[in-house]
């Protein structure tokens, strides 16, 4: 059993059983097809829908869908997560964290945020080129930038703190 939260507040309960699905307990009668990797048509109550995964973030078990061309953000909640919720518990805790280091040497090619700016987990922070790849330096947990360690052009060692909160 799912729980599925739309951004407008509306919240469903989700059951997947074979090859039904019911929503707060109704069973849901339709037909869907997959048409690509990311496009799908659905026919329910005799009217047919087009409906496109635009983005999914699996890690934070958010999903947004476009239905014709109404567009729904979802967060979801398995059985762990509402039984850790019923404990207090949350499992998408954000921490606060103290300082972003460089995962591998390379060249900053962009520095992306700036002192005093609040950020939030999955932010993102720098470019750091590394062996011919560009790669995009995100926030771990939630906090203010208090400095800026690095300049656009430095070229940087494992583990050099690039940014402090």
């Amino acid at each position: 059993m799912y729980r599925v939260k739309a951004a407008e507040g509306q919240e469903k309960e989700v059951e997947i059983g074979g090859d039904s699905i019911s929503l707060d307990g109704q069973p849901i009668d339709w037909d869907i097809s997959r048409i690509s990797e990311f496009h799908y048509h659905i026919i329910s109550g005799g009217k047919s829908y087009n409906a496109e995964l635009v983005s999914a973030d699996y890690q934070q078990k958010v999903l947004t869908l476009k239905i014709e061309d109404q567009v729904f953000e979802m967060s979801i909640k398995d059985k762990m997560d509402q039984l850790l919720e019923k404990m207090g518990i949350s499992a998408q805790n954000t921490a606060a964290i103290a300082e972003v280091r460089a995962p591998m040497p390379g060249l900053i090619l962009d520095i992306l945020a700036e002192v005093g700016q609040t950020i939030k987990k999955g932010d993102q922070l720098m470019i750091l080129e590394a062996m011919k790849m560009e790669n995009v330096l995100k926030a771990q947990g939630e906090g203010t930038i208090t400095s800026i360690e690095v300049s656009k052009g430095d070229s940087v060692e494992k583990n050099q703190v690039l940014i402090k909160f």
